[in-house]
């Protein structure tokens, strides 16, 4: 459906076949009102997902809200690589927002065992909702990447990210849709690569032998990614992975060493 069909269809409970079999149908007073109110929000630009409170992820139905980041098809890459590259094991979700990623691997990895990282209180909320309303457990955990919890992260088979990536200065210049979504998803430091700097000077002492790291990265940012990767000396790059328009759009990469202390995180 396009999105004034997938708009009206919600708005009036109903299917598509109905909408046009009955278009000539007058509205009673209340639809009319709540239509004209959904307009506006989506021609102030507010995304149509956070209108209708829920989108489509890996063919699961998500919650969410103006406290999560809206899961993007590009998105869907990451998973599908991810599963690919794993099957029974111990998996952490870094950055895990509405969980559309920790829930989509559940799903489809049901012996899997998964804990899911954020810092924002309220995308965690919508995240444990989502984990209900798909049926999965999933162990949530409110923290800064790998900061110290309440109980120690166990050592990991896989650690996988769809990191904010948009440099600070860009923000402001994005499409208003995206305006509407929270900052703290988007905004990955004065080049974009604040995440992806922390996470692998951290994650190995995470990762068990020849685990993987999986992550997810914006337009023409691969040389940068890469270079992060290798300056580290502690993974080795197996792949990166294009989307559906062809944009470089997942890296994945497997750990290459095992004489890595603990040190500071940053």
């Amino acid at each position: 459906m396009n999105e004034p069909e997938l708009l009206f269809t919600e708005i009036l409970n109903c299917n598509r076949s109905s909408l046009f079999l009955n278009k000539e149908s007058p509205l009673d007073k209340d639809k009319s009102i709540l239509i004209a109110s959904v307009l506006k929000r989506r021609i102030k630009g507010e995304p149509i997902q956070y209108i209708l409170g829920k989108t489509e992820f890996m063919g699961l139905e998500f919650k969410v809200n103006k406290d999560v980041f809206i899961p993007r098809p590009e998105t869907e890459i990451l998973v599908e690589k991810t599963l690919k590259v794993v099957r029974e094991l111990n998996i952490l979700d870094m950055g895990t927002g509405s969980g559309c990623i920790a829930i989509s691997l559940a799903t489809l990895l049901p012996n899997a065992k998964i804990d899911a990282i954020d810092i924002s209180e309220k995308a965690l909320k919508i995240a444990k909702e989502n984990a209900k309303l798909n049926n999965v457990n999933i162990n949530f955990i409110q923290g800064d990447l790998f900061t110290p919890h309440p109980s120690p992260l166990t050592p990991y088979d896989l650690i996988v990210s769809n990191p904010p990536y948009v440099p600070t200065a860009e923000i402001e210049g994005l499409q208003p849709e995206i305006k509407y979504e929270p900052d703290i998803a988007l905004d990955g430091g004065k080049d974009g690569l604040d995440f992806y700097r922390r996470v692998v000077t951290c994650a190995p002492n995470y990762l068990n032998k020849g685990g993987f790291l999986i992550m997810e990265m914006g337009f023409n940012q691969r040389p940068a990614v890469e270079n992060i990767f290798q300056k580290s000396g502690n993974f080795e790059i197996i792949e990166v992975v294009r989307d559906y328009n062809n944009i470089e759009r997942v890296v994945v990469t497997r750990k290459i060493r095992e004489d890595i202390s603990y040190g500071a995180i940053y």
